[in-house]
């Protein structure tokens, strides 16, 4: 079994998903005392806590969960234990016949078609159900002994929301109790302060009080418009891609926004990938789409001129903007875009330079996350499928095996750890796709690192080698720093908006006592401009005071302020977003500071 899958079959297995488990019964048991006309559906543990799904006479509010909480606690104090059963389908249907839902799941178990949790199933289970005390759910497990195997004081009811039956919106709208268990009271504390860290730190309210971005009804969802603070952003980061990248000598190529359908009908893109792309647009009999991805574009380019194997590697490196139909429901703030620039690159190489060029990659990700202070990180080898073959990805199962086999040796040969996922794949290869972690615990899917054995070919790619013969190239697609829309997004996260000197879009902020300052301050914002530090004044009329909460509030790294002292001594006082200060210094000592921090991308102010 993948790794990626054991370590969910872990969790399946822990203490923590038993308490989890339970804890959903126990909910639901408090919820049809409370409404003996409900009906129950399913109740799973999921990370970090568990759910159920209820279909009931009257909308649940928020006062109704204390009830809940509190009748849970009745519940738990019992002691009651928790009793397994293997029961007939017969013998089931009699015990749920009130249960409609319940019916409806025993009938997919009795066929093997979907576990109770309406999830398909590989192969006929067992039917069984679990009770405690007044109530029976239909059930695999596993659960604790008892309830009092479930502390008290480490759960809380969360929230409730909307959840149509087994996910199908012409199946009936249900209303979906959230909730959350830990082993001790410290767990569930420490939990709650993360939630609301979490929504502290929510790139789309940050992204609005730090003037980062928007969007617009006009223009339309998922289509984000920079502001002039965002556009900062990306031009550090897009700087610090082409300076890695020219050191790892790439070349750096543009491509239109738009091609012929021909184009993706050559790759393969549309017959696996139409229902992502915007439909065409249609001139002089001619369809054209905009593009979904770079990679046909550069194959051309590639494809320009001959190559012989002293052109490879060829590293082609481009930040294109690509347009892809996501889903309304699946669009959100940064995350999930339908406009995106993305960090784009393709290297063709032969097979014997293969292990070097992915293995580069993998080395330039693990800079970021030095730079980023990333520290949690999981990179999962996503595999093809044998039934997908044909559909889902390229019919060529040698070459699937082939290539999943020299990037599963290239990675366990140079110590990285990584965990495996079947049927993740792109459809024209295998890949290295990267989950990081924020300061918070919050987890991103940020990068990929994939191999193409399939498009080359397509696309009669050659370079001759060093026999005189003709040989097709490996395509690896990589993007280590995602797009701009979700790297951002993850950043404004990760730092709270708290950017590090080099990559916040304003890094001083003057602010003079008076107006007779003013000049004086202006003069500081020049100097420090014409030495490339991002520099304001603030010469409104207000106090002090509140100019320095303004510049905290856009979470301004230096706030310079100056006086009559600092104006008569050429010096400024200077007051660090972290709270230090320091008085009374000279400008061209501020000055190579700030200078340092941003040449260096420096964590500390």
């Amino acid at each position: 079994m993948a790794r990626y899958a054991q370590a969910q079959e872990k969790y399946e297995d822990s203490d923590l998903y038993r308490i989890r488990h339970s804890a959903a019964h126990v909910m639901a048991q408090a919820v049809v005392e409370m409404f003996p006309d409900a009906k129950y559906t399913i109740g799973p543990p999921v990370e970090n806590g568990f759910y159920y799904d209820f279909d009931l006479p009257q909308a649940i509010a928020l006062e109704d969960l204390e009830k809940i909480e509190k009748r849970m606690r009745q519940i738990i104090a019992g002691g009651h234990a928790f009793q397994k059963k293997v029961i007939s389908a017969e013998e089931a249907r009699q015990i749920f016949k009130d249960q409609s839902y319940k019916l409806e799941l025993i009938e997919g178990l009795e066929k093997g078609a979907f576990d109770e949790y309406g999830e398909p199933l590989a192969e006929k289970p067992e039917l069984s159900i679990y009770q405690h005390d007044t109530f029976t759910d239909l059930c695999r497990g596993p659960h604790v002994e008892s309830t009092r195997k479930i502390n008290p004081a480490a759960f809380k009811l969360m929230s409730v929301a909307g959840a149509y039956w087994r996910g199908d919106e012409k199946n009936p709208m249900l209303q979906r109790i959230y909730g959350t268990a830990w082993r001790t009271a410290k767990e569930l504390e420490e939990y709650l302060w993360l939630l609301e860290e979490a929504k502290k730190r929510d790139h789309r309210k940050l992204g609005r009080e730090l003037e980062i971005f928007v969007f617009d009804k006009e223009v339309g969802p998922g289509l984000p418009l920079w502001l002039p603070r965002g556009g900062v952003l990306i031009e550090e980061l897009e700087k610090l891609a082409k300076e890695m990248e020219e050191k790892a000598g790439y070349v750096r190529v543009r491509t239109p926004n738009l091609s012929k359908e021909d184009l993706f009908l050559h790759s393969g893109h549309l017959p696996y990938y139409a229902e992502s792309m915007y439909p065409p647009m249609e001139l002089e009999g001619v369809k054209y789409y905009v593009k979904p991805m770079n990679c046909p574009m550069h194959h051309k380019i590639y494809a320009a001129k001959p190559r012989s194997y002293r052109d490879l590697p060829l590293r082609l490196a481009e930040y294109g903007t690509c347009y892809r139909y996501e889903k309304s429901g699946e669009l959100f703030g940064l995350m999930r875009v339908r406009s995106m620039q993305m960090n784009d690159a393709h290297i063709y190489c032969a097979e014997e330079q293969f292990e070097q060029e992915f293995m580069a990659v993998i080395a330039l990700y693990h800079k970021y996350f030095e730079l980023f202070g990333i520290q949690k990180y999981v990179m999962r080898l996503s595999l093809h499928g044998k039934e997908g073959l044909g559909k889902k990805y390229v019919d060529n199962e040698r070459l699937w095996l082939k290539t999943e086999e020299m990037v599963r040796d290239a990675m366990t040969k140079h110590n990285v750890p990584f965990v495996e996922a079947v049927d993740e794949a792109a459809f024209y290869g295998p890949k290295i796709d990267v989950q990081i972690w924020s300061v918070i615990g919050k987890e991103f899917s940020l990068a990929t690192n994939q191999v193409d054995f399939a498009q080359p070919a397509r696309f009669d790619l050659v370079f001759m080698n060093r026999n005189g013969v003709e040989e097709t190239p490996l395509c690896i697609h990589r993007a280590p720093l995602s797009t701009h829309e979700r790297m951002i997004g993850f950043l404004l996260e990760h730092y709270a908006g708290n950017f590090p000197v080099w990559l916040s879009p304003e890094q001083v902020r003057v602010i003079p006592i008076t107006d007779n300052q003013n000049k004086y301050a202006e003069g500081i914002v020049q100097q420090l401009r014409e030495q490339g530090v991002r520099a304001s004044a603030d010469v409104d009329a207000q106090r002090m005071n509140a100019k320095i909460r303004d510049a905290q509030l856009m979470k301004v790294p230096y706030m310079l302020v100056v006086g009559e002292n600092e104006m008569n001594a050429g010096q400024v006082s200077l007051r660090v977003r972290d709270g230090s200060q320091q008085n009374n210094i000279p400008l061209a000592e501020f000055t190579e500071r700030a200078k340092d921090r941003i040449a260096r991308r420096a964590p500390e102010l």
